[in-house]
């Protein structure tokens, strides 16, 4: 089939990547010529496994390509998806403005049938805005030119986007009940007919519910992440070890195991922005999202828990401190820093005087160009943040060693090469990598979060394992 991807963001990329993989002609249009130019030499602007070769395989294969010439792209897909960026807007709620620019090109050059694919996360409501720009530029132009438009949802988990596009568990589609429906959906079965072959994978439904499920998704994984953060916060005052707490409810299949990890808190692209937008959308119709409101509040706390620990362990003037810090993208696998607990954790270390050494395995340069801004408001504030090249690198001379971002490679650490390298054993893991009794064993002082139980000996999370095998809270 020949397919039209409108953006080159993640989003874009990956689902462009993806269909043109099982065999599509895909033409993805960006308007970013520096960004297209790199794209067709096979460089990607972001870090996603597998994802380069992939861009370099179905380019060599002639099924994928880059482009700024709008009227090419228009005219080459019979599905436009549309994965542009929707921003929060100053209130809170989704910018739909590239949205509503992608329609509008699309409506001025099409010809024929056109199935227009909402693939952005958009709120309730989107498909009928682009509806109505479609419409209006068909009028325009006085054309018979026909379309539907379909909310098709991504659900992907950065560091695992093309494994969850290739094999997913779930491909949402909505479409309406008009002949131009009927048509788009079996386009659209057609499309994604190789991804369902080991068993149906599709819901079908209205486009308003296809694009609410989007946020109520991302609504209920920030829900339960937000539960066990504040049920740690209390864990660490009443004497529990929230990792024997999560094990005894995820028990219950009612519950399960899945996004129950206390940590530092959550960020990324999708989580604060699309509980922000769901919000805003109840309030449009005079709801107060109450649960909503308070996952958000707990997360933002959270993001400030490491800071708060390393102030009441080294006291409030932090000028002759020195830490390290393991992990600065929100989540590994990736090099996004957008809404990362490091930023909030390093502006509060450096604001009160704390020079700090840091490492992550990929998002480097990232965040030497995120955190230049974020220090930019505390005199020689960035001067205070060394970049390391290695986790070894950054310990030395700490006086303390900060884990934010749980990569596998931190996981297994020489904790006697830890001991050594630090002026003083002590230990802020804001992802319960490691079990308190082991770090005892090895003469280190371990802050957890939620972990500060009485009796952490082998007997007590002999069940449990150790957290380091185990997965984390991903989105």
């Amino acid at each position: 089939m020949k397919i039209t991807i409108i953006g080159t963001g993640y989003v874009g990329l990956v689902t462009g990547a993806c269909l043109a993989e099982v065999g599509n002609e895909v033409f993805c249009l960006d308007l970013d010529q520096h960004k297209v130019d790199l794209l067709n030499r096979g460089i990607i602007p972001i870090h996603e496994a597998g994802l380069e070769e992939l861009v370099k395989r179905n380019c060599a294969a002639g099924r994928l390509r880059f482009s700024t010439d709008i009227a090419a792209s228009v005219a080459h897909g019979d599905i436009q998806f549309i994965a542009v960026g929707t921003p929060p807007d100053e209130d809170g709620s989704a910018d739909l403005q590239y949205v509503l620019s992608a329609a509008r090109n699309i409506g001025r050059y099409m010809t024929g049938f056109k199935v227009v694919v909402n693939k952005s996360t958009v709120p309730v409501g989107t498909a009928d805005r682009v509806r109505a720009v479609l419409f209006g530029e068909l009028a325009m132009r006085d054309t018979n030119a026909s379309f539907s438009v379909v909310s098709n949802p991504e659900f992907l988990k950065e560091g695992a986007a093309i494994e969850d596009f290739m094999r997913p568990d779930r491909i949402v589609i909505g479409c309406d009940d008009s002949p131009k429906g009927e048509r788009a959906r079996a386009m659209m079965k057609q499309l994604y007919t190789p991804f369902n072959r080991n068993r149906e994978r599709t819901f079908w439904m209205d486009v308003h519910s296809a694009e609410f499920t989007k946020y109520a998704a991302n609504a209920m994984l920030a829900t339960r992440i937000s539960f066990m953060n504040e049920l740690a916060n209390l864990a660490d005052k009443v004497g529990v070890d929230i990792e024997a707490v999560r094990h005894g409810i995820g028990a219950d299949p009612r519950i399960g195991y899945s996004f129950l990890y206390a940590g530092c808190g959550y960020g990324g692209s999708c989580f604060p922005k699309d509980v922000l937008a769901l919000e805003r959308t109840a309030n449009d119709y005079g709801q107060d999202l109450l649960i909503l409101k308070a996952v958000e509040e707990v997360n933002e706390r959270q993001k400030h828990v490491l800071g708060n620990k390393v102030v009441s362990r080294f006291g409030d003037d932090l000028r002759r401190h020195h830490f390290a810090v393991w992990g600065l993208a929100f989540k590994p696998n990736t090099d996004d820093m957008r809404e990362a607990p490091s930023r909030v954790l390093i502006r509060e270390l450096v604001r009160r005087g704390a020079t700090v050494a840091v490492y992550d395995p990929v998002a480097i340069r990232e965040a030497r160009r995120v955190l230049e801004v974020d220090l930019s408001e505390v005199a020689d504030g960035y001067r205070q943040v060394r970049f390391c090249e290695s986790q070894v690198e950054a310990l030395t001379g700490a006086d303390a060693l900060i884990i934010v971002t749980e990569w596998k490679t931190f996981r297994s650490p020489d904790f006697g090469q830890i001991k050594t390298l630090l002026k003083n054993p002590v230990v802020f893991d804001g992802r319960n990598l490691f079990e308190p009794w082991t770090m005892a064993n090895a003469g280190i002082e371990y802050h957890g979060i939620g972990r500060s139980a009485r009796n952490t000996d082998n007997a007590t999370t002999t069940h449990s394992g150790t957290n380091a095998t185990n997965a984390t809270n991903d989105s």
